[in-house]
């Protein structure tokens, strides 16, 4: 569930920027779109009254930073939008008329997915769920792979924000992950699905401080060239100082520290070790290497 309204609030960004940016560049082309009368005036208007305000909205979902303010934006203006479409749909002319109620219907249907997105958001308090993903392909066959990951307690050797999974028994487990200055961030799991060799779910138990949830799967890679393995997790950032140590632990792109998880157990697997250098001492690791010099072998 936590994935589908990060992709809704990550939608309605990118819609924002695209709408922002036909309307700013094109009002014209906008305004003959939707049925409008197309003259200087209401070129304007289309450009400064709608452009400008879908944009700026745009940029504030995405940057995520008090993106449940953004989404109500989005719903205000809306509600602008609709008023003026009303307008347009009265006056317009025969042929005009079905692009302006086409126009119509489709800003209402945005109006409620905008109207979902921020009544979501603002429950979790104003905290958007982050989803990330990452696929890899390891030279291993699918049951040799499925186990190192089903043993949980494997895990941090190759995500480097875990420092220990522990088992509990009945399917739980205790993490603890590794945050800034010094915090540590704990919590209990519990698997929620498992097919052996082909998939692996699980979340944090009611209650945790640090509400996430993952899913792994494992396929056959095509031309008997091992198992491809895919991974997706979601985690709701809680707020105040816990907030902002999570938000540090996952990283600015979280997609990109699964991507560099992945290479590490994919070298764990392949070669029984994660690569190092005097170069690199913590592996590959994406981030770092535009600021990695050429390596050497890492002294002993």
């Amino acid at each position: 569930m936590s994935r589908q309204r990060s992709k809704l609030v990550d939608g309605l960004g990118v819609f924002s920027l695209g709408l922002g940016t036909a309307q700013l560049t094109a009002p014209g082309a906008v305004n003959r779109l939707i049925g409008a009368r197309d003259d200087p005036k209401t070129r304007a208007v289309q450009r400064w009254l709608g452009g400008a305000r879908e944009f700026t909205a745009g940029v504030g979902i995405q940057a995520r930073k008090a993106p449940a303010a953004w989404l109500w934006a989005r719903v205000a203006g809306d509600a602008l939008d609709l008023t003026v479409l009303a307008r347009v749909l009265r006056g317009a002319r025969k042929d005009d008329r079905r692009r302006a109620a086409l126009a119509t219907a489709a800003v209402a249907g945005v109006t409620l997915a905008d109207l979902v997105a921020a009544a979501t958001t603002t429950r979790h308090g104003g905290r958007v769920p982050v989803h990330a993903a990452g696929r890899i392909t390891v030279n291993r066959p699918v049951a040799e792979v499925y186990e190192a990951w089903r043993r949980l307690e494997n895990l941090p050797q190759f995500m480097t924000h875990l420092l220990q999974v522990r088992p509990l028994g009945g399917g739980r487990s205790h993490w603890r992950a590794s945050g800034p200055a010094g915090l540590d961030i704990e919590w209990d799991a519990e698997i929620t699905a498992e097919r052996p060799n082909e998939h692996l779910a699980w979340k944090s138990v009611d209650g945790a401080k640090v509400t996430n949830s993952g899913r792994v799967e494992f396929r056959p890679a095509p031309g008997g060239r091992g198992t491809e393995v895919r991974v997706h997790l979601d985690y709701d950032p809680p707020g105040g100082s816990l907030g902002a140590a999570v938000a540090k632990l996952f990283g600015e792109e979280p997609d990109q520290q699964v991507r560099d998880d992945l290479r590490r157990f994919k070298q764990l697997l392949e070669t029984g070790e994660v690569v190092r250098s005097e170069g690199s001492p913590d592996g590959a690791d994406a981030r770092n290497l535009l600021t990695q010099r050429p390596a050497q072998p890492q002294p002993a």
